[in-house]
């Protein structure tokens, strides 16, 4: 088949997340299956306008700000010029509403929705832009196939309107060769906690280092790392400095992948407490290399966590009920290690050879060339 793809980022764009990586962990091995994948998307300071990179042809307008309103012109010019059998159209931010302008087979994939979660994260303008932006998506996408990584983000679809029928689930992989357990690395002389990811607002990195204060005062040698870029850094310093807390909390900013795996093998805990997720990789990716989490009980986190077997949830904003779970880990090793060995079982049903051969049958059955 001749795919076109279409989203905001590459994984090249300094803005990806976990969106970017669950689609193009699937078109990477679309391509080796023998199709053809071309990923538009918008560009960025210093970028190629078009490259190819692992079999897939990389095409790049616009940028962050402007893509969405750049976009129609571009695509509507590619798919006259070329003939694709499928368009996989990421919902990642503001729908493109693409049905609106291209007459082509769709599959709409999405990672997750923001809904009101996005006025925790910027201004109140721009907040309601993307929050009416998403509104008409029922209306205008109704009656295509989606496909989601969360049974969550199939939940909120259905609430919205998009009959089930229409919602595959394919949850995301984690790359087995990265994130390998080695029982030969110890975890680090201090009780550590690691937080890894995107610092944005609605992270609410914000009520871990709230959390982590009082850690501190059952815990007196924790430490605590959170690891990434992002626009909310300088915040999180400062209130880390407002509690006394300079000393025992480290920002490493981004880190290697190979730093990132060190880091998540000697963790004692990892802690997701975001507002909402598609799914919440992260937390498979410690999994993996034997390390607990915890995370909010939140929709995408409650989906990838099984609370009391690979880690625990707990209330989202809830400080005490967080705290109570970190001294726990930290304080009772037995339970520790206990949460490491159902983490490790856990973590073996994903991989994204898996969720791609899941991904490819979806699609042929849409396009009709299944086998």
């Amino acid at each position: 088949m001749k795919i076109l793809a279409l989203n905001w980022n590459d994984l090249k764009n300094p803005f990806a997340g976990g969106a970017e990586v669950h689609l193009e962990e699937l078109l990477r091995r679309l391509v080796t299956y023998g199709h053809e994948v071309t990923l538009f998307c918008s560009g960025f300071s210093g970028c190629l306008p078009e490259e190819t990179i692992e079999g897939i042809h990389i095409i790049r307008r616009g940028n962050r700000f402007n893509f969405n309103l750049v976009a129609p012109f571009h695509l509507r010019k590619l798919t006259r010029e070329h003939t694709f059998d499928l368009l996989i159209e990421d919902i990642n931010k503001i729908p493109f509403y693409t049905p609106f302008y291209l007459n082509l087979k769709t599959l709409v994939v999405v990672p997750h929705l923001f809904a009101t979660t996005v006025f925790q994260e910027i201004n109140v303008i721009l907040g309601t832009y993307i929050y009416l932006a998403e509104r008409p998506l029922v209306a205008v996408y109704k009656g295509r196939p989606f496909n989601v990584i969360s049974e969550s983000t199939a939940d909120d679809l259905v609430a919205r309107g998009i009959p089930r029928e229409d919602i595959s689930v394919i949850h995301c992989g984690i790359d087995r060769t990265l994130y390998a357990y080695d029982p030969k690395v110890p975890k680090y002389d201090k009780p550590t906690i690691l937080y890894l990811g995107r610092i944005k607002k609605y992270k609410s990195i914000q009520h871990l280092i709230q959390a982590f204060a009082r850690v501190k005062q059952k815990v007196p040698k924790a430490h605590l790392m959170i690891v990434g870029a992002g626009d909310y850094l300088e915040q999180l310093k400062v209130l880390s400095r407002s509690l006394g807390l300079q000393d025992d909390v480290e920002f490493p900013g981004f880190v290697s992948s190979a730093e990132k795996v060190e880091r998540m093998r000697r963790a004692h805990v990892a802690v997701s407490p975001s507002l909402k997720e598609g799914w919440g990789l992260t937390n498979i990716e410690s999994n993996s290399v034997g390390t607990t989490v915890v995370a909010a009980n939140v929709p995408g986190l409650r989906d990838s966590v099984r609370d009391g077997e690979t880690g625990f949830l707990y209330e989202h904003g809830n400080i005490d009920e967080l705290t109570e779970k970190l001294i726990n880990i930290l304080t009772d090793e037995l339970l520790r290690r206990k949460l490491e060995r159902g983490a490790l079982k856990w973590a073996e049903k994903f991989n994204w050879d898996d969720a791609a051969k899941q991904f490819e049958r979806l699609i042929r059955d849409l396009v009709g060339t299944a086998k």
